[in-house]
């Protein structure tokens, strides 16, 4: 039996580990990433049962001001602190980041405050009701150094991760058009009319898949319901390059369709987000131009191609557990969101020029 050998310690502390069954030390478990959400309304509860499944006690304060909410979410999460008071979540300082579910115009003063707090956003859409103030967070956030995303949920599913990859690869050539319809039954909301409410959806889709901004954007729309708030309306968007996109959104149908086409110069896509089975189908149809110069005279023939339908395989997966994961590891380790605020801001510039065209009656704004 050997004799046991003296070892100098090391100088300064040494990491603490844990042996596994083979001998060897675990990793080292990931910093801890303490979150609250502010606004337990519609969406609220949705991100605290992901930040719950995600981070577990992390999640550790959620807030709203009906105090009917707040004990609602006490029964269903009795370790959770839970309190109808915003202010002391964002004076907290054990918190790294919060998110924010609550209406529109309350976006920018509580973004703007947890930021200046050292918080980390995690902010619905739309972020703001203006342009300035989503220009101020964008700042605001890069000069603290902190993460400021937006819940443009729809830009981590399934089906859309899977257009982005179709449209990388060129499979479908190059994009000449996009149709999108988002329309159903209310819900009307008080604060924002349909545009603000339902294109963000669309427009962060559009925004994620073509990489490019708008030229310019024209828009329509029509208050029935004495509010004066717009419950339908029809978007035009103009990114050059005989690429235009065309939104329909509306509170009044009654039927509800989640429906987006894009053309390419090679096949089309259609996106039905409430087709379970076949959500995406690309088409191997579509046109050939040739040119014939028949007695001197230039004339263009067009052939028609109908090929084959195909339906690809998507990876199962909850958006928003995408969302909430994504954002975490963005505040652990401080790099930027995919749907960062500069994202959040260009939806915010096309709301907001469409906003302006409908009371212009349709007159075309210039980004």
């Amino acid at each position: 039996m050997g004799s046991a050998v003296a070892v100098r310690p090391e100088s300064g502390p040494r990491p603490v580990t844990t042996a596994s069954a083979g001998g060897l030390p675990l990793p080292p478990r990931p910093k801890a990433v303490r979150i609250g959400v502010i606004g337990l309304g519609y969406w609220g509860p949705n991100l605290v049962r992901n930040f719950r499944e995600v981070i577990g006690d992390d999640l550790c304060v959620c807030c709203d001001q009906q105090e009917s909410r707040v004990e609602a979410v006490r029964r269903r999460y009795p370790s959770l602190r839970a309190t109808s008071d915003a202010a002391a979540v964002l004076a907290d300082d054990g918190i790294d980041g919060v998110a924010i579910a609550t209406p529109v115009a309350t976006h920018y003063p509580l973004a703007k405050a947890a930021l200046e707090a050292g918080k980390s956003v995690l902010i619905e859409k739309p972020m703001t009701a203006d342009v300035a103030q989503a220009e101020e967070l964008v700042d605001l956030a890069q000069k603290r150094g902190l993460a400021l995303m937006v819940d443009h949920v729809f830009v981590y599913s399934p089906p859309v991760r899977k257009i982005k990859a179709l449209l990388d690869t060129g499979e479908l050539g190059r994009l000449l058009y996009v149709d999108s319809v988002r329309i159903n039954l209310g819900l009307f909301q008080r604060d924002v009319n349909v545009v603000w409410d339902l294109a963000p959806h669309d427009l962060s889709i559009v925004d994620h898949l073509l990489g490019r901004t708008p030229k310019s954007v024209a828009a329509f729309g029509s208050v029935h319901t004495g509010s004066g708030h717009e419950d339908v309306a029809y978007l035009n968007l103009d990114f050059g390059d005989g690429l235009i996109a065309n939104f329909h959104v509306n509170w009044l149908s009654p039927v509800k369709i989640r429906y987006t086409m894009l053309g390419g110069s090679r096949k089309s896509l259609v996106y039905n987000d409430l087709d379970p089975v076949e959500t995406i189908k690309v088409y191997d149809s579509g046109i050939n131009v040739r040119e014939d110069d028949l007695e001197g005279r230039r004339n263009i023939l067009i052939d028609y191609r109908m090929g084959d339908v195909w339906s690809p395989r998507l990876e199962p997966g909850e958006p928003l557990r995408t969302v909430v994961s994504h954002f975490v590891d963005c505040v652990r380790g401080g790099t930027t969101p995919v749907t960062d605020g500069q994202a959040g801001l260009r939806v915010v510039r096309v709301l907001d020029a469409a906003q302006r065209s409908i009371k212009a009656q349709g007159g075309r704004i210039t980004l």
